[in-house]
């Protein structure tokens, strides 16, 4: 797998809603966005005192750029927001595996809040796609039109029933599974509803595949920062646990792997 380390000019880098610090930025990286695969993720350094760069999911590529959607959470994130059209940007990237994608599956993309941005370039590369995604309330509610305008019709769930219909994201994760609308399903969100989605998705004998979002360091696999307690079996057919780096063996698993509790 080729990691390739670029100083990216921002394109635009805009506010896409008015209730949260959400962003949109669009990079010129022609070699990364060339290589990436739904689900990476690249590194961004974020500015002098900032010793550690920021992992953030890519949204999508577009011709030789790659969109990154993210939520200002602190410092690093913070010194993105107040980057500016030209700009350049230090990238480290593609990193990690993605989503895999299977030829004649018909998909479900499930996302909740900020996790919806990993899953557009998923829904672009399947070839039948719908996504159904959960908010608190409807001033959070954005970036529908990018999936849309890609094709994927997408069904909404806020917690307040302030947009579409009120209750939770599994909720239509289990009417679409009932009627037998997906061969495999798409998560990323709180850590929380992935769980649940994926034991509905077990249940229903349905393939699923979650990202998982853990504090990252290195973002190469050396420091250990980012491990999640992961399943397996060995070639004897004895199962036990062992911790997986999200950076370099994810951020993509499939939920089956996953030790939830």
């Amino acid at each position: 797998m080729q990691t390739l380390k670029d100083n990216g000019k921002i394109i635009h880098n805009r506010r896409i809603c008015d209730a949260a610090e959400l962003y949109d930025m669009l990079i010129e990286s022609p070699e990364i966005a060339k290589a990436a695969k739904p689900g990476q993720i690249v590194h961004i350094m974020c500015g002098e005192g900032t010793t550690l760069r920021r992992p953030i999911s890519i949204c999508e590529t577009v011709g030789d750029c790659v969109r990154l959607c993210y939520e200002v959470r602190g410092k690093g994130t913070k010194w993105m927001a107040e980057r500016r059209e030209g700009d350049l940007v230090s990238l480290l990237g593609p990193l990690g595996n993605g989503f895999t994608v299977k030829d004649g599956e018909r998909a479900l993309l499930v996302g909740g809040g900020i996790g919806i941005y990993p899953l557009l370039s998923i829904g672009k590369a399947c070839g039948s796609a719908k996504a159904a995604f959960g908010f608190r309330n409807v001033s959070l509610v954005n970036s529908l039109d990018l999936f849309e305008s890609n094709g994927i019709a997408t069904s909404i769930i806020t917690d307040d029933g302030s947009s579409g219909r009120k209750g939770f994201v599994t909720e239509l994760v289990k009417d679409a599974l009932a009627n037998n609308e997906a061969d495999v399903v798409y998560v990323c969100g709180p850590r929380g509803m992935m769980a649940a989605v994926a034991a509905i998705c077990e249940e229903a004998g349905v393939r699923c595949e979650v990202s998982m979002e853990e504090r990252m360091g290195c973002g190469v696999g050396a420091c250990l920062a980012c491990v999640c307690k992961t399943t397996f079996k060995d070639n004897r057919g004895v199962t036990g646990e062992k911790y997986k780096r999200v950076c370099v063996d994810g951020p993509v698993f499939d939920s089956k792997e996953i030790i939830w509790k």
